[in-house]
C-alpha cells in the first residue's frame, strides 16, 4: 500500500521540475494568463493543456459529460487514460496524461516513465477479464465491460508508485503546522479543486479526467489546429460557473523554449529562458524548506539585541500602535478588525 500524495501548486516551475526529475527531457511548462490560440501558437510544438478548476463537489454523476462525448473506445486505440483512485494525484496525473500519450513527439520520457507505460500498456484487458465474473451474463460485450469499469489497474499502479508518488510529494509546499491527518480529515470543509488535460491523440481532441469513465471526445484535431480547437472548450468548461468565479489556472506544454532559442541563435532569449529555469530552482527550494526554526532563532536574536541595547520596551511598544492603527484603518474601511497582517 502507497503512503500519502500531497497537494501540490498549479505552477509552471513546480511541473517542469516534476518531470526532469522523473527523467524527462525537452518538454516544460508556461502559464498562460489570457485564453487565446495565438498564446498557444506561440509555445508550439505544444502537447497539451492542464486545466485547474474548483471542483464542484456537489454536482451529481451523469451517464454523459457536460460537454463533448465520452469515447470508450480510446483505450482500446491507444490513448493512456487512466482512473484516479488516490486523493491529491490529480496534478500529476494530468501530465501524465500528456506526456505518455505524446512519448516521441520530440521529448524523451526516460527510462523510468518508459518502463511504467510499457508495464501499464496491457492493464484494461486484464481489468475486463478480472472483473468478468462479476455480471450476470458471460456473454458480456468486452466494449460494456470498458464501459461499467474504466482502466482502475493504470490508477492503481500510478498511485501506487513510490518513484512518481515521492517525485511528486518533493514538491508540495512545506506545511509545519498541519499533518497530513489532519489536512485530510478537513479536506470536507476546504474548496475542492481539480487537475485535468486536454491533448490530441490519433486525430482526436481528448479531455482525461481520471474521475471520469472514459476519455472525452472533443471532436477531430491534430497538433497543428490544437491551439483553435482548445479555446472553445475551454470557454464553455468556464462558462459553467458563475461570472464572478475567476480561480481558473491554465498550463501549457510545451518543447523546452530553451531548445528552440538555441536552434534559432536567439541568445537573449535563451539567457531569460535559463534565468527563468534559475527563478524556478530557487522557489521550488523555497516550497520543500520549513522556516519555522529558523524565524523562531530569528526572533531570537532580534530580542536579545534589543534587550541588551535597551530598546526591548520601545520595540514592542512601537509594534503595539502600529498594529492598533492597522486595525482601526481595517475597521473604516468596513473590514474585520480581527483579521489582521501580523
Amino acid at each position: 500500500m502507497s503512503g500519502g500524495w500531497n497537494t501540490i501548486e498549479s505552477d509552471a516551475g513546480v511541473f517542469t521540475f516534476l518531470l526532469e526529475s522523473l527523467g524527462v527531457k525537452n518538454v516544460q511548462f508556461e502559464e498562460l494568463i489570457s485564453l487565446d490560440a495565438d498564446s498557444l501558437r506561440a509555445l508550439s510544438p505544444l502537447h497539451g493543456v492542464i486545466f485547474l478548476f474548483k471542483y464542484p463537489t456537489g454536482e451529481k454523476r451523469s451517464e454523459t459529460p457536460g460537454d463533448g462525448a465520452f469515447d470508450y473506445d480510446a483505450v482500446e486505440n491507444g490513448v493512456w487514460f487512466a482512473a484516479q483512485t488516490i486523493q491529491n494525484a490529480c496534478g500529476t496525473q494530468a501530465l501524465l496524461s500528456v506526456l505518455l500519450n505524446k512519448d516521441g513527439e520530440d521529448m524523451v520520457i526516460g527510462p523510468s516513465l518508459s518502463d511504467f507505460k510499457d508495464f501499464t500498456a496491457a492493464f484494461p484487458a486484464d481489468v475486463r477479464i478480472a472483473r468478468l465474473h462479476n455480471y450476470p451474463s458471460a456473454r458480456t460485450s468486452q466494449t460494456q465491460l470498458t464501459r461499467w469499469h474504466p482502466p482502475q489497474l493504470r490508477g492503481e499502479a500510478l498511485s501506487n508508485s513510490d518513484l512518481i508518488r515521492e517525485t511528486h510529494n518533493s514538491f508540495a509546499r512545506s506545511s509545519p503546522f498541519v499533518s497530513d491527518e489532519t489536512r485530510s480529515a478537513s479536506a470536507d470543509d476546504d474548496d475542492v479543486y481539480h487537475f485535468i488535460a486536454y491533448t490530441s491523440v490519433n486525430g482526436t481532441l481528448y479531455e482525461l479526467d481520471g474521475l471520469q469513465p472514459a476519455p472525452i471526445s472533443h471532436g477531430a484535431c491534430d497538433p497543428s489546429s490544437f491551439p483553435e480547437k482548445i479555446i472553445p472548450v475551454l470557454r464553455r468548461r468556464i462558462e459553467r460557473y458563475p461570472a464572478t468565479e475567476i480561480r481558473f489556472n491554465l498550463l501549457a506544454m510545451c518543447q523546452d523554449l530553451r531548445v528552440r532559442a538555441r536552434e534559432m541563435g536567439d541568445m537573449e532569449g535563451l539567457e531569460r529562458e535559463e534565468a527563468k529555469r534559475r527563478e524556478w530552482r530557487w522557489e521550488n527550494a523555497l516550497r520543500r524548506h520549513n522556516f519555522v526554526g529558523f524565524v523562531g532563532e530569528l526572533m531570537k536574536a532580534v530580542t536579545r539585541a534589543k534587550l541588551k541595547d535597551g530598546s526591548y520596551e520601545r520595540w514592542v511598544e512601537d509594534a503595539k500602535a502600529k498594529t492598533k492603527k492597522r486595525v482601526e484603518g481595517s475597521r473604516k474601511k468596513g473590514g474585520d478588525g480581527d483579521e489582521m497582517d501580523v
